[in-house]
């Protein structure tokens, strides 16, 4: 997994990536984190988001996804619900949305922010190893935020 420092939403705005990938829950709550910059920046995202079923559980491990000119933006169901102080995210889900990422993204660019680590309350390593794992041979980017 390469690894870069930034603002992941400034640099997709510049162009540098052709798919970026966040979290979501399965409740249209991008209230914090990078979903909720996400929805600030990119309010076409969370509109993808709420065109999908409020709650639904089968959402886990797929996505919804909004194409920007060149830029396409996935909003990938990883945890079901949300909250603070227990894990939400669900690695199984994270797996699932992950190999239909490499599936439908083959050859594009792809970053993400630490998915599921932040407000989803997951183990990185353990969530590292699955994203590496399934889009292996891929060029995929982790971008940690520069503070």
């Amino acid at each position: 997994m390469k690894t870069i420092k930034g603002n992941l939403i400034t640099m997709a705005k510049e162009g540098k990536f052709d798919v970026i990938v966040h979290g979501c829950n399965c409740y249209h709550v991008m209230g914090g984190g990078i979903a909720r910059q996400i929805k600030d920046n990119f309010p076409e995202a969370y509109e993808a988001d709420l065109a999908s079923p409020k709650g639904d559980i089968k959402k886990l491990g797929t996505y919804t996804k909004t194409e920007l000119g060149n830029l396409t933006i996935v909003n990938a169901y990883t945890q079901y619900s949300y909250g603070f102080g227990t894990k939400q995210v669900d690695y199984d889900a994270v797996r699932k949305v992950f190999k239909r990422i490499r599936l439908k993204f083959p050859d594009k660019k792809i970053a993400y922010p630490m998915i599921g680590a932040g407000l989803g309350g997951g183990n990185w390593d353990t969530i590292s190893e699955i994203i590496d794992d399934e889009l292996s041979g891929m060029n995929h980017t982790l971008v940690v935020l520069e503070r």
